[in-house]
């Protein structure tokens, strides 16, 4: 196990294609949270994003609103999540992220939102409703953490892919298709040429989320990217068996990792 303040983002890219797997934190409860992120670790999962539940997930799908919904009426808070984080880090030095909107981090306050990451061993914040331009607020709080804010590149940043590629850090997410989180049976977005673009300007790795569900949808994109995001389809397994869900997650993540490396 490496110490906490030597856990890096990268290191998640350091071993051929990453593969980047999400849940929703509370859902079914906070204890079961744990016990699946651990077995998401145990089959090959590279990075965590662990999403904080919020009433207006505004980026999300049905799959995972309802899960937001079902961790919120579980009792899950975001004190609930840091916590879970630092118990994650005392057993997994693989990066974890957060994935939240920019109300509860404003809420919470920027600085002591930043300052519990690094307590608890977040390496990074994924905020898809922050625009761009205005991440200035919230970037000195988290650089002064060793917080990583993820930067979000959309099939409609084409202008701007360079700026934001130039000046990410941690890793960069390539948002495959417009609309929201969710299954996808094709993508039909030129990741090719976002990416190209984004290769050329960026210091980071790449990876491509929103919409990957099948083994072949992840091995066409790890041609392309540095990593592979999947949210949805691991969710839909939570809501599907519930406190049982840890082996059949175990299996999926373990498929999905052989079929990108």
């Amino acid at each position: 196990m490496k110490n906490k303040s030597e856990i890096k983002i990268k290191d998640a890219f350091d071993h051929g294609k990453a593969f980047i797997g999400f849940v929703t934190g509370g859902d079914p409860s906070v204890e079961k949270s744990e016990e699946i992120i651990l077995k998401m670790v145990a089959a090959g999962c590279d990075l965590i994003e662990i999403g904080i539940p919020f009433s207006d997930p505004i980026a999300e799908g049905p799959v995972i609103q309802e899960a937001n919904l079902r961790a919120l009426a579980a009792g899950t808070t975001t004190d609930r999540l840091f916590e879970l984080a630092a118990r994650l880090r005392e057993k997994t030095d693989v990066p974890l992220v957060f994935l939240t909107y920019l109300n509860p981090v404003f809420r919470y306050g920027y600085e002591a939102f930043c300052a519990r990451c690094e307590e608890a061993g977040v390496n990074g914040i994924i905020i898809p409703d922050l625009p761009y331009e205005e991440k200035g607020e919230l970037l000195p709080f988290a650089k002064a953490r060793n917080v990583d804010v993820i930067s979000l590149i959309a099939p409609t940043s084409e202008q701007r892919i360079k700026e934001i590629a130039s000046e990410a850090t941690g890793f960069i997410y390539v948002v495959s298709s417009m609309g929201v989180t969710g299954v996808r049976s094709e993508i039909r977005t030129d990741l090719g040429t976002i990416l190209s673009a984004v290769k050329e300007s960026a210091k980071v790795p790449a990876a491509v989320g929103f919409g990957v569900s099948t083994p072949e949808q992840a091995a066409g994109i790890a041609k392309m990217a540095d990593g592979v995001i999947v949210g949805s389809a691991i969710v839909k397994l939570v809501a599907q068996y519930g406190a049982d869900a840890g082996q059949y997650v175990y299996d999926y993540v373990r498929e999905m990792k052989d079929a990108i490396r």
